[in-house]
């Protein structure tokens, strides 16, 4: 039997990035899964109403809830995902540290941006000056 490598699949309990619409970049999970275009998702810690939605329109994360029955119950997918730790888990993940970072220099205003490019100005210089130390050390 061949082993697939593809290990993300559709099924209820998986925690998905909603990329679309008013909870996007929000979790969810696939609580019911209503035809091979739609599924049922519910968000209840991180504020994403119960709705149908398109698979086009969600990401599927390494997370899942493996207890989670079909067509769960908000308060049972609530404490599935509370005691799962998945919020955690996402925001300690390097996938949502990028999306944060991405975030913050969408946001950031053209004073933030001056600062920035002092600060890298600043370290260049202190780099610069810690080698040219360190080659007449050793010479």
């Amino acid at each position: 039997m061949v082993q697939s490598t593809f290990k993300r699949f559709v099924e209820v309990g998986r925690v998905v990035l909603v990329n679309d619409g008013p909870s996007a970049g929000n979790l969810a999970v696939i609580v019911e899964i209503i035809d091979h275009n739609r599924a049922l998702i519910d968000g209840p810690t991180t504020s994403v109403p119960r709705q149908a939605f398109p698979y086009r329109n969600l990401i599927l994360t390494p997370y899942t809830l493996a207890s989670l029955p079909r067509g769960a119950g908000n308060g049972a997918v609530k404490k599935a995902f509370e005691k799962a730790g998945v919020l955690e888990k996402w925001q300690s993940s390097g996938w949502a540290k990028k999306l944060a970072a991405r975030q913050q220099r969408k946001t950031a205003s053209d004073f933030d941006r001056f600062q920035i490019q002092l600060a890298k100005k600043t370290r260049r210089e202190d780099v610069r000056k810690a080698y040219i130390k360190e080659k007449k050390a050793s010479a």
